[in-house]
């Protein structure tokens, strides 16, 4: 039954368990509380994290828990750089057997999820994505019921006796940094879109530019979304009719977001397994990719992984997109970052090989590395960098 009283995990979680943990804006944030709270209870327990927001995971919390992770983003880099968290270097499609596989051991599944409709179904919310593999392998499932969480149409729907325990909660979701549009994203906006066609299929990585270029394409028509994330510019191109349906993973934005999601069947939230499926991906005509780095060097090669030693991003999607677009009849792969990111040699390690090199775009405008030998690539790519 529901509970406002703080759950006791140790009930349900033993010392040495796996838990997998929501990620982003879908993390349960009491059940993260009690978590670190109680977690002398079960020493040992190991946890997996997704992109942490919330920063309720600390350093210190590492002396009764494993930490790993298949990305350093939001305070994970704060955990990685004190050396307490264990990385992942997996493609995001791999997540979900990893799980499966117990490579990634799930006992125990942490999630937020919508409150009821009225047929007593329960939505994940806001992020499907390896959560749906970790509930059907979990031994316990335990769900936060956050009132801030619009129901949406996600891939499978909860009763309440899937879950071990419920507990109410009432708050916003756990935020990603803000970030201000400058004129280089602007710019960098603008001649990606130029490569984006009537009727394409995109996906969207994380970050700032995606949004800016969601901006520069409202004049579009007849787009689509397949994406493992999306965030507040689609919406927009949602309401103004630019883009008539969305495949995604996970949400991760605002409350403008949040309402325009919510009990909206244009847009369908599913699990890893379906929108990084080679299969599906290689179904879908005109489907680009657009994605950023860390770093990407005079060859194309891409490390969208470490800066100045810390681990701050991930292997991710994006290689899996990647192929996916440049095999896609009329499709591209798009790598969108500013000018002072191409570099003469890589800093960190190689997380999308040059042989997958596509568009790297800039402020200073594009590089079309495609069909390119290494010396033409070299002359492309200094055209639209600070070197």
């Amino acid at each position: 039954m529901p509970s406002n009283q703080p759950p006791e995990l140790a009930r349900f979680i033993r010392p040495g368990d796996g838990i997998v943990l929501g990620q982003a804006c879908a993390e349960p944030q009491t059940l993260s509380t009690a978590l670190v709270t109680q977690r002398a209870r079960f020493s040992g327990a190991s946890v997996f994290l997704g992109v942490n927001y919330a920063g309720i995971i600390r350093p210190e919390h590492a002396d009764h828990l494993k930490l790993s992770s298949y990305c350093g983003a939001g305070h994970n880099r704060a955990l990685a750089d004190a050396g307490v968290l264990d990385i992942h270097p997996h493609p995001y499609s791999r997540l979900a057997s990893l799980i499966r596989e117990r490579k990634i051991p799930c006992d125990v599944a942490l999630v937020q999820v919508s409150p009821p409709n009225r047929r007593g179904e329960y939505s994940m919310g806001l992020g499907v994505d390896y959560l749906l593999p970790a509930l059907q392998c979990a031994r316990a499932v335990i769900a936060e019921v956050n009132d801030r969480i619009p129901w949406t149409h996600t891939e499978k729907l909860f009763h309440k006796e899937d879950f071990a325990l419920l507990v109410e909660a009432s708050y916003e979701p756990a935020a990603p940094p803000p970030m201000r549009t400058g004129e280089a994203e602007l710019a960098i906006a603008r001649h990606a879109a130029e490569f984006i066609p009537e009727d394409a299929t995109l996906e969207f990585g994380l970050g700032i530019l995606p949004d800016a270029l969601c901006a520069a394409l409202r004049a579009r028509k007849s787009l689509k979304v397949h994406s493992g994330t999306i965030g507040d510019g689609v919406a927009e191109l949602m309401k103004s009719g630019v883009v008539a349906s969305v495949d995604c993973a996970m949400l991760i934005g605002t409350r403008k977001l949040f309402d325009y999601a919510r009990e909206n069947p244009a847009i369908q939230l599913r699990s890893t397994e379906y929108t990084h499926d080679p299969r599906v991906l290689g179904s879908l005509p005109r489907f680009v990719a657009i994605n950023s780095a860390v770093e990407v060097d005079l060859t194309g090669q891409v490390n969208a992984e470490m800066a100045k030693g810390s681990y701050l991003g991930a292997v991710g999607g994006a290689l899996d997109f990647i192929r996916a677009a440049a095999f896609s009849p009329g499709g591209v792969s798009l790598l969108v970052l500013p000018a002072a990111r191409i570099v003469e040699t890589l800093s960190g390690p190689v997380s999308t090989p040059r042989s997958e090199a596509g568009v790297i775009v800039t402020e200073r405008g594009a590089a079309d590395l495609r069909g390119c030998t290494l010396a033409e690539r070299k002359r492309r790519m200094l055209s639209i960098s600070r070197i």
